[in-house]
């Protein structure tokens, strides 16, 4: 069977395919039948969906997390895709090819390790840059940091999301860093720090769940647990250094009523928790505009954004409107999206410029 990605459904349509499902509920109607509540995704987003005809085997034997071949229609139901499933049948995972149903990294692992390593060698504190590369040549935290996501469900929450996520922050640190003029050191080991620890409070695979020291302990105390247990191994290692690292990795939630143990009250606790905030936000825009499954150009409400997301790329004009109406241009209008390049610092910066 040909897989159907999600991202590619539109219009009313008869359709069969496999699916993971993601959730699955027994709800009960206004007129007091039983119907399934599920969501099917793939590694193109999620798919809400109705099974109206309740069966108790459908209920003993499609399970969250199971793999299923479904057919039916699509329809749309308050501008959203909603697909009416008519029948559906367990798969087993070896029926199945997992890559189509993890969403990935937009840049390979790899490179993306490579060049946070290029970061930490710049690092001009000896003992900030020591206790980073121990950690790092630490053979199991690199595999789990190169495949884990950094959220279960909103932030970075796919396949080498977490790694991605301390990329972004550790680029974002040292050009803040110099514009603020604080201790880059401390930024660069806070923004790889803060979450690193996922990689012992979430679990791996398509079904991304909290483990038993993720409920118990989590990220944020086993941060220093990973600063205290590396940072013995290097003779002399300061105390008070050790100190605001560890004061960074506790507040970087950056309000107590989002779980912080502490506030910020460094300049580079604080720039870190705003990088922090800020690179999650911007991943989550990212995620809503491509994973969508509203019509036209503006997402349906957000919960954890509390807001609509405008989806389209925004207009661009490289030249003046020649139309006598600029409301409605004929053709001038592009639309251009520049990310700025990724192998150094200075081409960075590069992105940020204005054009004539």
């Amino acid at each position: 069977m040909t897989k159907l990605f999600i991202s590619d459904l539109g219009g009313k349509q008869e359709i069969e395919s496999i699916f993971l499902v993601k959730i699955i509920n027994v709800m009960e109607g206004k007129d007091g039948r039983k119907y399934f509540n599920i969501i099917l995704s793939d590694a193109s987003g999620d798919l809400e969906s109705r099974l109206w005809q309740y069966s108790t085997e459908v209920e003993g034997q499609i399970l969250k997390g199971s793999f299923v071949k479904a057919s039916g229609k699509l329809n749309f139901y308050q501008g959203k895709k909603q697909f009416i499933i008519s029948r559906i049948t367990k798969l087993s995972s070896e029926e199945v090819n997992m890559d189509d149903f993890v969403m990935k990294a937009k840049v390979d692992p790899e490179v993306m390790f490579s060049e946070l390593m290029v970061i930490v060698n710049g690092l001009d504190d000896v003992y900030i840059r020591e206790l980073l590369k121990n950690i790092l040549a630490d053979q199991e935290v690199v595999r789990r940091l190169k495949t884990w996501q950094a959220g279960k469900s909103i932030h970075h929450a796919y396949r080498s999301g977490l790694l991605e996520h301390v990329l972004s922050c550790s680029k974002l640190a040292l050009i803040l860093s110099a514009h603020y003029q604080v201790n880059k050191n401390y930024v660069v080991a806070g923004c790889i720090l803060h979450d690193l620890c996922k990689i012992y409070e979430l679990t791996d695979g398509v079904n991304v769940e909290y483990t038993e020291e993720g409920k118990l302990v989590g990220h944020l105390v086993k941060g220093l647990e990973i600063v205290d247990r590396y940072s013995y191994k290097i003779k002399n290692f300061p105390y008070q250094l050790k100190l605001h690292l560890k004061h960074i990795l506790l507040s970087h939630h950056g309000e107590y009523e989002y779980g912080s143990p502490k506030i910020p009250q460094t300049s580079e606790a604080y720039l870190v928790h705003l990088i922090d905030l800020m690179d999650s936000k911007m991943g989550s825009f990212d995620i809503i505009k491509k994973t969508d499954s509203s019509t036209g150009t503006w997402s349906g409400y957000v919960k954890h954004l509390d807001r609509i997301i405008y989806k389209a790329e925004l207009p661009y004009y490289p030249d003046f409107i020649e139309d006598e109406d600029p409301i409605a241009p004929k053709g001038n209008v592009k639309i251009k999206s520049e990310s700025a390049p990724k192998t150094s610092l200075g081409k960075m910066l590069s992105g940020f410029k204005v054009e004539d």
